[in-house]
């Protein structure tokens, strides 16, 4: 048997790391991350996997509302966002992979703490549906997409 050949056979068979995924860190684990970051209100936990030129937009009736560029600016929004709630939380409810992206389904809930220009109250419940993509390279989060 060829040198070459016997090397093949002991990679199928014990199936070394690199041959099971090409990151270090699995994107389903890292957005379960982000998520539960957000949902309990830990900034520093959504930014753990965030690249430092991190896009986020969120969009809204098919128009960008919002837009950061950077980690920096992203941290900001972030910690200003705390306090417009009582409670959220995202709810995943569906999963899809592409090459580099990973789009999730969400039920969306909060609790107001504060009133909002939009008329709402704090104390009123928020509730809707959406989904969020997140763009990787190198086992980091490049760009978040929330539409609703």
């Amino acid at each position: 048997m060829q040198l070459t050949t016997l090397l093949m056979i002991v990679l199928i068979h014990y199936k070394l790391p690199s041959q099971i995924s090409r990151y270090a860190n699995p994107p389903k684990q890292i957005v379960e991350h982000y998520v539960n970051s957000y949902n309990s209100f830990d900034v520093a936990g959504m930014l753990k996997n965030l690249d430092q030129e991190i896009i986020f937009e969120n969009m809204s009736n098919g128009v960008v509302d919002l837009r950061t560029d950077g980690i920096e600016d992203f941290r900001i929004q972030a910690e200003a966002a705390t306090q417009y709630f009582k409670e959220r939380t995202q709810k995943i409810v569906s999963w899809t992979y592409s090459d580099t992206t990973v789009t999730i389904m969400i039920d969306y809930k909060a609790i107001l703490n504060m009133d909002l220009p939009n008329g709402m109250k704090k104390g009123d419940t928020l509730e809707m549906k959406g989904q969020s993509q997140f763009e990787f390279k190198n086992d980091r989060i490049v760009k978040i997409l929330d539409v609703s």
